[in-house]
């Protein structure tokens, strides 16, 4: 089994939120391009690694494209007040959990440097009435980074992006705590399925995707679907994971597989086929009831162009949409494992027997 440890470590202690990915982007890049034939990067930023199949050459060859998106959620200065920062958010961002999260701003005021900050709460009578007891809304919680206000003023500026600065933490049980693992973990089980098929036979070209802006707009499924134009689609994200307060049937427990989207944005030969391919090679999967959209890259991979045949792989999580996600690394590299087995599965004439039922 591949040790993938490390490289999830290093995108989960670097930032790039959504529509500002080049720091994760090019650990990204760097990892894949011995896995792959060819990498490049779109007009918005989005890496598309291409690894060939065995198939016919040139245009007759059918593809299959997997993605993950980069992108993770975050803040940005909205307004500079007596030397603290006043922020909104990148993406959903869970504000119950923000008070004494240590943050790094990358303030552009005196070139491009790293701050260190802290969120703080400013005393209940400070706030208008009724605002100060409960959950503080965002609005209203602040950055200390410790300057002055001259220095605050002179270093930072509006619009100024802030990134959770949480170290990651191996816990017991084969459990990693950071932020961004929504879906920097997806990136890590996209790699694993890129080194299970580097010694292996498929006869599909594969085109493995980083995607932008997934938080926010969508923009790089979009846009690299519709650059690239598969044969089928399978997006890969991360899940709402059991725990304390999420116990029902949206909800998985982690550590004891994947999960395989059902409903209008998955295309239901797809899923019959991860669900053959997870018992053929005994991975535990569970169906995700998904009667609207699925709020991934599926939908918009599902709706570019003429309309692509597009699957979700999703990874149980818990406390997505905060800055300590938890996640097991056994899922990870079970998901990683399915979708190698699944484009080894694909054959020659999938695409005669496909079939919307």
């Amino acid at each position: 089994m591949n040790d993938i440890l490390p490289f999830l470590k290093s995108m989960i202690s670097v930032a790039g939120l959504s529509g500002y990915e080049t720091p994760v982007a090019d650990l990204i890049e760097k990892q894949w391009t011995p896995l792959a034939d060819s990498v490049s990067r779109s007009r918005l930023g989005s890496i598309h690694a291409l690894k060939t199949g065995t198939g016919s050459n040139g245009s007759a060859r059918p593809s299959v494209l997997i993605a993950a998106h980069m992108d993770a959620i975050g803040l940005m200065v909205s307004r500079i007040v007596d030397g603290f920062l006043y922020v909104t958010n990148i993406g959903g961002v869970d504000a119950r959990v923000l008070p004494g999260t240590p943050v790094i701003v990358h303030a552009s005021g005196n070139g491009e440097e790293q701050l260190y900050g802290v969120v703080v709460m400013p005393p209940a009578n400070l706030l208008p009435e009724g605002k100060g007891t409960g959950t503080i809304a965002l609005q209203y919680l602040l950055i200390d980074t410790g300057l002055t206000p001259n220095e605050v003023t002179r270093r930072i500026r509006v619009g100024d992006r802030i990134s959770f600065g949480t170290e990651p933490v191996e816990m017991s049980g084969g459990l990693l705590n950071g932020h961004s693992l929504d879906n920097r973990a997806s990136l890590a089980a996209l790699t694993v399925c890129l080194e299970e098929l580097k010694n292996k036979s498929h006869v599909w070209d594969v085109w493995a995707l980083a995607s932008v802006q997934e938080e926010e707009t969508l923009a790089g499924a979009f846009t690299s679907t519709y650059q690239i134009r598969p044969t089928i689609a399978v997006a890969v994200d991360v899940t709402f994971g059991k725990g304390t307060g999420a116990n029902d049937y949206t909800a998985f427990p982690i550590g004891r597989g994947v999960t395989l989207g059902v409903g209008p944005s998955i295309h239901p030969y797809l899923h019959k086929r991860f669900k053959e391919v997870a018992e053929r090679v005994e991975i535990p999967v569970r169906d995700e009831a998904m009667p609207q959209s699925s709020a991934t890259d599926a939908d918009a991979m599902q709706l570019t162009a003429e309309g692509i045949p597009t699957m979700l792989v999703s990874i149980p999580e818990r406390y997505m949409h905060t800055p300590v996600e938890l996640i097991a690394l056994k899922d990870i590299q079970r998901a990683g494992r399915l979708l190698a087995e699944f484009v080894i599965s694909l054959e020659a004439d999938f695409m005669n027997k496909i079939a919307w039922d």
